[in-house]
């Protein structure tokens, strides 16, 4: 069965499952290297963890437009194939390669001009803005790599082919994986680099990553090609690429925000609390990777199904996603209910920070279920080309409700209770994703 007759054949249930697993090993995968990253990290000293989980919040930033960009393709494709148009199919995604590739030039610049200014805008710790500088700016200079793994993996998506998206992800991982520590601590003959080592072997990890994903697509994708042969550009192409991805890029983008907004908050407590929120947003966001894979093969499957008017399996793929993601919220949330001071050890936690971070761990954990909800609700809003949805959900879980029920309770209440800020703004989120969800089924899908 080919991949096309697949997003419009296959029941519904198996389909997204067999989609869905190898993209949440491959996301998995991902965001156990970036745990890698800290746990190395972590050994160098806890200053050293400090300086990576400020710096994360321009990371975070920079794949927040990446990945936008790519969902917004992704949709676009879907929904281009759904309704048998593959030469459009094609041209939108050569114009997806120039974006790509012309956000990450930009990045590049930051990253070759402004280091040092966004080094002293985290911190004011000399120590700090040192290390914030080495890491962040090997990152940002050679961040077309995650740029272009990106846009190779949701082509292959968009056909319905996670395996291969998912083989793309892991080569690049093992590669970060391995060369981690030798670049750190100075294995085998290479100079100890410290933080700028474990920076380097992220880029070099992605840019394999990325020469494995497009060599994928050109031997093995069956249906979308990049073709610069009577290419024509069209702003129609960006516009509809955008109306999906926009939206997601500024979900994303929140995250960044919230990132920095809660490290300021925290920096005012210790630098442990900042520490400590590092190391949970990197829990939290491999717990996060089996939903967030499951979401992201909702897009092609509703797309597909939704361009070629095929409504009642639509339905079926809404009534299959949120039953299964409320099963991983249960066991994230169970995990870290019975073995939070078992996680925080893995990143050699002072007991300043086991003091206060295994009961944060605790508390925030019973939001997960709220979390995964609003999520699920956003992909599938954009499968059906509204990315609105997922944007304002994020907003108000990450943003518009957290950051200050955060600020007022550590003022109020002191760092112990602070957490519970966390359960006012998922609840918040999720009562939002859900009506809207509601209204584009009916709206839509008749």
């Amino acid at each position: 069965m080919n991949s096309k007759n697949k997003l419009a054949e296959m029941p519904i249930r198996p389909l997204l499952y067999t989609m869905a697993v190898p993209l949440m090993l491959s996301l998995l995968i991902q965001s156990l290297y970036n745990i890698v990253d800290s746990i190395f990290v972590a050994r160098l000293s806890e200053t050293a963890l400090t300086a990576a989980s400020l710096v994360y919040a321009i990371q975070f930033l920079m794949i927040a437009i990446g990945v936008g960009t790519a969902v917004g393709l992704n949709a676009l494709l879907s929904r281009k194939l759904g309704q048998k148009k593959p030469e459009e199919a094609c041209r939108a995604a050569t114009t997806g390669l120039f974006l790509m590739l012309g956000t990450s030039q930009v990045f590049t610049l930051v990253g070759l001009l402004f280091s040092n200014q966004i080094a002293a805008a985290l911190t004011n710790d000399p120590d700090l803005q040192e290390l914030c500088r080495e890491y962040l700016s090997v990152n940002l200079v050679f961040c077309w790599g995650i740029f272009l793994q990106t846009y190779g993996q949701r082509l292959l998506q968009a056909v319905g082919d996670t395996v291969l998206s998912m083989i793309s992800l892991i080569i690049g991982a093992v590669i970060n994986i391995i060369l981690d520590p030798i670049m750190i601590f100075g294995l085998l003959g290479c100079p100890a680099m410290g933080i700028r080592g474990a920076a380097i072997a992220t880029v070099i990890g992605q840019l394999i990553g990325a020469a494995a994903a497009l060599w994928f697509n050109r031997v093995k994708n069956p249906v979308i090609h990049v073709r610069l042969k009577g290419y024509r550009f069209l702003w129609q192409d960006v516009a509809d690429i955008y109306r999906v991805g926009l939206p997601t890029i500024v979900m994303q983008a929140i995250g960044s925000v919230m990132t920095f907004a809660v490290n300021s908050i925290l920096l005012g407590v210790s630098s442990t609390a900042v520490a400590f929120f590092g190391i949970y947003c990197k829990l939290q966001n491999f717990l996060m990777m089996p939903v967030n894979g499951l979401g992201q093969t909702a897009i092609p499957v509703v797309g597909f199904n939704y361009g070629s008017g095929q409504s009642d399996r639509v339905k079926q793929a809404w009534k299959v996603l949120l039953p299964t993601g409320v099963v991983f919220a249960l066991c994230g949330t169970a995990v870290f209910l019975l073995f939070p001071a078992q996680l925080l050890g893995l990143f050699s936690a002072s007991n300043e920070m086991l003091a206060f971070g295994v009961p944060a761990l605790r508390i925030i954990s019973v939001t997960f279920l709220f979390a995964v909800i609003t999520i699920l609700c956003g992909y599938f809003a954009s499968g059906l080309g509204n990315g609105v949805v997922n944007m304002i959900g994020g907003a108000l879980r990450q943003l518009v409700v957290l950051v200050p029920c955060l600020w007022l309770l550590i003022r109020t209440a002191g760092i112990d209770k602070a957490w519970f800020a966390f359960w006012v703004s998922e609840v918040v989120a999720c009562a939002y994703s859900l009506w809207a969800v509601r209204k584009e089924l009916r709206n839509k899908v008749k």
